[in-house]
């Protein structure tokens, strides 16, 4: 496979996605981002605005959420589509890669775990950067699996994690993508 056959998607925000958006653009990768008319973004390479029948297509209910993520989220209008982009980002790409704080109960902390959690309902291969232990996790078999250096495989992949993305993040960020597109 080649660079320009790669195609990362996200959704643009600020912190882990315009990361992986700027490392993208600088190895040569074409990128899509998710997003809705009147959503901030940090990133507009490859913006790829839903359609309000696209974002239906990937309704979820709330409250399944907020019971499979063991928190209550917002209800507000705006988080649904939020929700249903980060549906998109991880049903386009082939391998899933997060960056945040894998909790306790085994889900990803914040919104970025509703990403980690829909990767694997669709059994998605599912990388997880946790900025507090400073080490790469796989979702394996029902739980997480410490892998040291895991590169990117797939020609259609998804990136995605916190909008506070700590140096440590950045750090691991730039690894992965060296290992993967500089052998």
């Amino acid at each position: 496979m080649q660079i320009k056959d790669f195609i990362l998607f996200s959704g643009g925000a600020g912190g882990a996605e315009a990361c992986f958006g700027e490392l993208a653009e600088k190895y040569g990768l074409d990128e899509v981002n998710y997003s809705f008319e009147g959503h901030a973004i940090e990133r507009t390479r490859g913006i790829r605005y839903l359609t309000s029948e696209e974002l239906a297509r990937k309704d979820v209910s709330i409250s399944y959420v907020s019971k499979l993520m063991n928190r209550n989220y917002s209800r507000a209008p705006i988080f649904r589509k939020v929700l249903q982009t980060i549906c998109w980002q991880v049903s386009s790409g082939m391998e899933i890669f997060v960056v945040g704080e894998i909790l306790e109960d085994n889900t990803v902390k914040g919104g970025t775990g509703w990403g980690a959690e829909y990767a694997k309902i669709c059994n998605k291969p599912l990388f997880v950067f946790d900025q507090i232990r400073n080490e790469w996790f796989m979702w394996e078999e029902g739980s997480w699996q410490k892998v040291q250096a895991p590169v990117i495989t797939k020609q259609h992949f998804t990136g995605t994690g916190t909008r506070f993305l700590e140096a440590e993040g950045r750090r691991a960020l730039e690894e992965l993508f060296q290992r993967s597109f500089n052998p």
